[in-house]
């Protein structure tokens, strides 16, 4: 399987970066160029019908060897995350034999042992990292190189039973839109997996609610040497709301099922602020209760500080998708099976998080989440094993295998 290496370094040449503030779809146009890329190199590969669409999603089908088998889905996204540079990747394979990896001398980036637990599994095997300047992009191009190596491995080897397979690469997901234009009724999949999660044998079928919210803090603007009982700061209000929230629900301070209210983005002057959240939580019930406080807190500063001071906008962007994959288990019974036959123990993972499998579950196609293999993702210190890639692309082979009762 040397190959998938190449197909993965190959893939991470491209910037592929999405952007959260662009008002086009795709989000950034270089997406595109990894999606011409990859409906070519599927129709080299003689998958007739790969192709590029309008929206830069690729499609393509492997067809079936055995009749009567329900056609099923892989799925991946071709963008990578906002935080860190996606642009002039530079990985390098590293044999691990234990200890930090100092990914740039030069300026002093260092992958440490003592910070990155997950390194402890990773001795003796060949991992392929950045050098400390950007992200690697295996979220989720380990994922696109897994299902294309997948591909190959079927039109390699046309006597394994199989029924047809449907491939679907997509744009925007880390900034929430992957599923904004996917063709459910195209693709004709009775269901479908992401592979999209982390380290292998993790399977995901819950993730957090999710929702946006944006705070707008009008206050009154006059020269300080005048402003008794007259000056309303919207920077000191924009941080009593925060003060407001419950200080143990963050990030930083939240792990499992817990949910949270991240700050995200904050700016303003006197006159005018603005505070930017994400809200999340696995319970639904839960969520409510979040997204309420946000506008009981308004309403009480909106007392204190008069009308409209204080204008909150909510926007939910997913759900927790496991509402629709419990009536299908079968599909998650499936993997565990799979996953067991070639070594690996299967580990059930809430997602803190979404996948675009979120969404398209709520769009008629049941759509768990499966292990890509990587590390440490949006971040200067990811990583993924060689082995990792293999065995993920094998997971799928087996998948397809076994709908086929082989």
């Amino acid at each position: 399987m040397q190959k998938i290496v190449e197909r993965f370094l190959k893939y991470v040449s491209f910037d592929t970066q999405s952007s959260e503030v662009s008002q086009t779809f795709p989000s950034t146009l270089k997406q595109k160029e990894l999606a011409a890329y990859l409906a070519g190199e599927l129709q080299a590969m003689g998958l007739a019908d790969a192709h590029m669409d309008e929206y830069g999603y690729v499609y393509a089908t492997i067809p079936a060897t055995r009749e009567g088998v329900p056609a099923i889905g892989f799925i991946a996204h071709m963008d990578t995350a906002t935080e860190m540079p996606g642009a002039n990747v530079k990985p390098r394979i590293v044999k691990y034999e234990g200890g930090d990896i100092v990914l740039n001398e030069a300026q002093g980036i260092v992958m440490r042992a003592q910070e990155f637990e997950c390194l402890a599994a990773e001795v003796g095997k060949d991992l392929i990292v950045t050098d400390g300047t950007t992200l690697l992009g295996a979220d989720n191009k380990a994922g696109v190189a897994e299902i294309v190596t997948m591909a190959q491995h079927f039109i390699d080897h046309p006597e394994l039973p199989h029924g047809e397979i449907h491939i679907a690469f997509t744009p925007d997901e880390e900034v929430g839109g992957g599923p904004a234009h996917f063709d459910v009724a195209g693709f004709q999949s009775q269901f479908a997996y992401t592979v999209d999660g982390g380290e292998v044998g993790s399977i995901n079928f819950e993730n957090f609610n999710a929702c946006r919210a944006e705070v707008k803090v009008r206050g009154v603007a006059i020269h300080p040497g005048s402003s008794k009982n007259k000056m309303k700061n919207a920077c000191l209000m924009a941080m009593e709301f925060n003060g407001m929230l419950p200080a143990g629900e963050i990030p930083a301070l939240t792990e499992g099922y817990e949910g949270f209210s991240h700050l995200t983005n904050m700016q303003g002057d006197v006159e005018h602020a603005q505070l930017q959240y994400i809200i999340r939580d696995h319970d639904r019930a839960k969520f409510e209760q979040k997204k309420a406080r946000f506008e009981k807190v308004a309403a009480y500063l909106n007392e204190v500080y008069g009308a409209d001071a204080f204008q909150v906008t909510l926007q939910d962007t997913y759900y927790n998708m496991r509402e629709k994959i419990e009536p299908n288990m079968g599909i998650i019974d499936l993997v565990k099976d799979a996953m067991r036959e070639l070594g690996v123990e299967p580990s059930i993972e809430p997602i803190r998080g979404g996948t675009d499998g979120c969404r398209l579950s709520f769009m008629g196609l049941p759509c768990p989440n499966l292990c890509s293999g990587g590390h440490n993702a949006h971040g200067r210190y990811e990583y993924i094993s060689i082995q990792s890639l293999e065995m993920c692309a094998q997971i799928l082979i087996r998948i397809a295998l076994k709908v086929a009762g082989a």
